[in-house]
């Protein structure tokens, strides 16, 4: 695939140099309806006119910088790490260039994926500090503003966690909260990601991370997987209560956990992480029913360009 190989030719698919306003919104679709297959297939021609557009000033890097994020998002569930660091720098880059602090703000929390997987999760914390502080200096912010400094602090405090900063991640995690509900009460339409839910999803990873199974299962039990607003947010919901019931000796659940997941988003169930659970699982109750054929239908396939996912 192009976007592999570093080539970025101008003209991709018959289509024009830069971004149209609806490229990234529809490849957004594409990742949060978990459809990774597809949207693979469309990003050497979005990775094209990214590359044109940034090149265009503040606005076109602001575009660019999205495509840059959603890059290293999927390569983070491919669990290929130098890519997705390469690609958050790079959307960190185009990032500053646009003057926007919530475009600014996803690129942090793209950043902090990898950085958290090669153990520099202070590292992590520092920019996403740095991406929570510009954010607050917003008098009178909009919805945009709150939904990203929410998910700002949400990823804040799961990296705390993942570092063992119990009170950092309890700050985060409750300032996430409060801004969740201030956006809530604003009766605002918004397209964001922060909500009451998805504070409960992060929170179920939180206090796995710190060891506090029990509190992690009771967030867990109270989440509504209805009420997050995608397939991909949903299959995150069932893949993490599925490792903190791994965690606490309930392998049957974790199962019914993962067969949830694939309804939810097929190919999910097709990601490294997922399959090590599911080979987990395998491994320690191999009677399950049908525990052995999930494991053949979710083992990785060629794609069309010759590489495995």
């Amino acid at each position: 695939m192009l976007w592999m190989t570093g080539t970025t030719p101008a003209m991709a698919n018959g289509r024009g140099q830069h971004l149209a306003d609806s490229d990234l919104p529809a490849a957004r679709q594409l990742f949060t309806a978990g459809n990774y297959d597809q949207l693979r297939q469309e990003l050497p021609g979005l990775v094209a006119r990214a590359s044109e557009s940034e090149r265009t000033g503040p606005a076109g890097a602001g575009r660019a910088a999205g495509v840059w994020v959603l890059i290293s998002q999927l390569a983070a569930k491919d669990a290929d790490i130098e890519r997705a660091a390469s690609f958050a720098a790079r959307a960190g880059t185009s990032a500053r260039r646009s003057g926007r602090p919530t475009i600014l703000a996803a690129a942090a929390r793209a950043a902090a994926t990898p950085l958290r997987r090669v153990g520099r999760a202070d590292t992590a914390l520092q920019l996403l500090r740095e991406a929570h502080d510009a954010l607050d200096t917003h008098p009178r912010p909009t919805a945009a503003v709150l939904d990203a400094a929410g998910m700002v602090a949400l990823t804040a405090a799961y990296t705390a966690a993942q570092a063992h900063m119990p009170t950092a991640a309890e700050q985060f995690a409750a300032s996430a909260e409060e801004t969740a509900a201030r956006l809530l009460r604003s009766r605002v339409p918004t397209s964001g990601e922060l909500s009451a839910a998805q504070c409960q999803l992060y929170r179920v990873g939180i206090h796995h991370k710190l060891g506090d199974l029990d509190r992690a299962l009771a967030y867990a039990a109270d989440l509504e997987s209805t009420a997050l607003p995608t397939p991909e947010r949903q299959a995150r919901a069932a893949t993490d209560t599925a490792r903190t019931l791994l965690a606490a000796g309930h392998v049957p659940a974790a199962y019914v956990q993962l067969q949830l997941l694939e309804r939810a988003a097929p190919q999910e169930a097709r990601r490294p992480s997922v399959r090590a659970l599911a080979a987990e699982v395998a491994a320690r109750r191999p009677d399950l029913p049908c525990i052995t054929a999930f494991t053949r239908r979710t083992a990785p396939r060629p794609a069309r360009d010759g590489h495995t996912y």
